[in-house]
């Protein structure tokens, strides 16, 4: 729960992009943050308050005075309650407001009130939001140090193609989360390898393994996070980049893993070697689909190269070096000797043993040995809080 005690007041305007609030709303509470909801009256047409006081487990605001009873929505307990004012979606309108301080609402005076860091996601048409007007206001309220999430280029409302669709909430979150993120690898510079190695045959044909990338994908995203420049070199999996900060290479192959990382940790501060190489590789590859016969087929296989050794026999003085070791028996002592054959300051240990964890699972359930002797074995977890388990473990060293 990475947003566990924050006070995020969200502000909804009248966009059709309001239904998205809902979605927004549920992922910062299940984040762990407290939600408080600010309407406009137009944002009433698109999104009912009923539906955001029952998600946000909170009132909502949208007059100054309540027609019920006459208590007064303060604006300026409002903005002071929160640690984060966030505007999602923001119309054109709204930001022309926000910009120009026309207090006429009780989400405009409210702004005008917070004392926090302001994130807006603008939603409108493409025409919209490209006019000089509106990108100038938007330059305003950067100027003010207000974050603005990016639209997305997409089909909109109006039927027309461009850029003005509010940015998805996961993405939103993501934002969020990175803001409130503390910023301990800042300046780091980390390389990360995840995924699978294909190794082929023939052009239809592969050795391979089950790895899925979702562990080095998650340590991909905290390092990224927590303020650190990431390079992932990433196997043939089928997951998207976590953010656009993170730098993507795509490989298939162990030799192409080898020259990747090899080239690239010449310049990282911090090297984890979490992909799932293949250790041997067919010493001949055939160039047309090999035709099924009435005779066994036999495949020799070689060695790849050792890639975890390699990155162990260049490191430079303060790097530090990372190793995963999945096992099947003998987990700890094997992880030892790799640990120490290989020159790494940590190795993360995986079993096949363990149930729901290691290829394919959303969670894992690991133990790092250090080259000081040190043990840490943690619970089964969900892979995004493993990954800050092991970033931690880094932090310290």
């Amino acid at each position: 729960m990475k947003l566990k005690g924050k006070h995020i007041v969200l502000g909804v305007t009248g966009s059709i992009a309001a239904y998205k609030s809902a979605s927004l709303v549920r992922l910062l509470i299940k984040e762990g943050a407290e939600v408080r909801v600010v309407m406009t009256k137009l944002a009433k047409e698109f999104i009912t308050p009923l539906t955001l006081a029952t998600l946000s487990q909170n009132p909502i605001a949208v007059e100054f005075f309540s027609p019920e009873d006459g208590s007064w929505n303060s604006h300026v307990s409002i903005g002071i309650w929160a640690d984060l004012f966030v505007v999602a979606p923001a119309t054109a309108n709204t930001i022309s407001k926000m910009a120009n301080g026309v207090a006429d609402n009780l989400l405009i005076t409210s702004y005008l009130s917070a004392k926090c860091p302001v994130l807006i996601a603008p939603a409108m048409d493409l025409d919209m939001y490209k006019h000089p007007s509106t990108q100038n206001n938007i330059k305003t309220l950067i100027s003010y140090g207000n974050i603005i999430v990016e639209p997305a280029s997409g089909e909109l409302a109006s039927g027309l193609i461009g850029k003005g669709r509010m940015s998805e909430p996961e993405e939103i979150t993501d934002k969020i989360i990175y803001f409130f993120t503390q910023k301990d690898f800042t300046g780091k510079k980390v390389l990360i390898s995840a995924g699978p190695t294909y190794e082929r045959i023939d052009p239809v044909r592969f050795i391979g393994n089950y790895s899925s990338g979702k562990m080095g994908f998650a340590l991909a995203k905290e390092f990224s996070l927590r303020g650190a420049e990431v390079q992932l070199v990433a196997g043939p999996v089928n997951l998207e980049t976590p953010n656009n900060k993170i730098i993507r290479t795509n490989v298939e192959s162990a030799d192409q893993m080898y020259s990747a990382m090899v080239e690239l940790s010449t310049k990282a501060d911090i090297v984890i070697s979490c992909a799932a190489v293949a250790d041997f590789s067919p010493e001949f590859t055939a160039d047309k689909k090999i035709k099924r016969g009435d005779d066994e087929l036999t495949i020799r296989l070689k060695p790849t190269h050792d890639i975890a050794k390699e990155l162990g026999r260049i490191k430079r003085k303060g790097q530090i070096l990372v190793g995963f070791a999945l096992e099947t028996n003998d987990e700890e002592s094997n992880a030892k000797l790799k640990l120490d054959k290989k020159n790494l300051d940590l190795i993360v240990l995986n079993s096949l043993n363990d149930k729901n964890a290691c290829f394919g699972y959303n969670t894992n359930k690991i133990t790092i040995l250090s080259k000081d002797g040190q043990k840490s074995s943690y619970p089964l977890k969900d892979k995004s809080e493993v990954a800050k388990d092991i970033v931690e473990k880094i932090l310290k060293i």
